[in-house]
């Protein structure tokens, strides 16, 4: 088990005044059986009155309006979570097993149906049909085909945006932890597995020391279901551990972006975005 101090400002700098700006922050982590959260709050400035309440797929927001001409906007998320390993714990639940079960439930129905993010190249559609017919457990299946994605694609910034889809990254094989995430769900979708994307915090340092601050960034991961939810990050290739901080879910991105809003001005806007991870236990 690790504690874990995450600070994450984000904030707009714009060429000028804006009349008015609607937003929503999903930057806050909850509970859950793995992880405790000891305190969190939300700073933002202009300061503002904050609606929170937690969205359809389980995630905390905080909806807030700045009403008032400004030129800059901060929100700044500080969060204090005690994290336990999720190691994968593969069962003897077959295929129809899943055949019968997904169908039944409200969460994993939502997560067998591709999105325009998901929606997998033909080449990955393809490694998943092989790689699930040489299993006879759809949980296996899913950690070899999240392996041979997190194998495939390299780790690179730049080459993709925030708006690319898994087609865009795969074409690349290049492309951050979003995109494989993306092409991940695609091809667990593709051949039945209900699967859902995680965004939340990784700290980069295993190794880091007691009250070492480091600076840190957004993550993404996936889960999918075969008989219970199991986690795994493509990314790095390697289960979920006590460097995860879950902070939502969602069937893709646009489910769980740590800030979304609009403004109302002629100005655009520039985003800043910092994030240290500091473990303190």
């Amino acid at each position: 088990m690790k504690r874990l101090r995450i600070e994450h400002q984000t904030g707009y700098s714009y060429q000028g005044d804006v009349s008015a700006s609607y937003n929503e922050a999903r930057m806050l982590p909850g509970s859950t059986e793995n992880q405790f959260v000891l305190n969190a709050s939300l700073d933002i400035e202009p300061s503002s009155s904050v609606n929170q309440f937690v969205d359809y797929f389980g995630t905390r927001v905080a909806s807030f309006d700045i009403l008032s001409a400004h030129t800059k906007l901060m929100i700044t998320a500080r969060s204090l979570v005690e994290v336990r390993p999720r190691p994968i714990d593969h069962t003897d639940y077959s295929w129809a097993d899943l055949e019968r079960d997904a169908p039944r439930a409200i969460e994993t129905v939502e997560q067998l149906s591709q999105t325009a993010r998901t929606k997998p190249h033909p080449e990955v559609a393809d490694l998943a049909r092989r790689i699930a017919a040489e299993h006879d457990h759809p949980g296996r299946a899913a950690h070899a085909i999240a392996t041979a994605i997190g194998d495939a694609v390299e780790y690179m910034h730049g080459i993709t945006g925030v708006h690319s889809t898994a087609v865009d990254a795969w074409e690349a094989r290049k492309g951050v932890c979003q995109d494989m995430a993306h092409i991940t769900l695609g091809a667990l979708r593709e051949v039945g597995i209900p699967a859902r994307y995680v965004s939340g915090y990784l700290h980069p340092k295993p190794d880091a020391a007691v009250g070492e601050a480091v600076a840190g960034e957004s993550h993404a991961w996936v889960e999918w279901f075969a008989g219970e939810w199991q986690g795994f990050d493509p990314t790095n290739n390697i289960e979920i551990g006590d460097r995860h901080v879950l902070v939502g879910r969602g069937r893709d991105y646009n489910d769980v972006p740590p800030l979304r809003g609009v403004y109302g001005g002629p100005h655009k806007g520039h985003l800043h975005v910092k994030v240290t991870i500091t473990r303190e236990a």
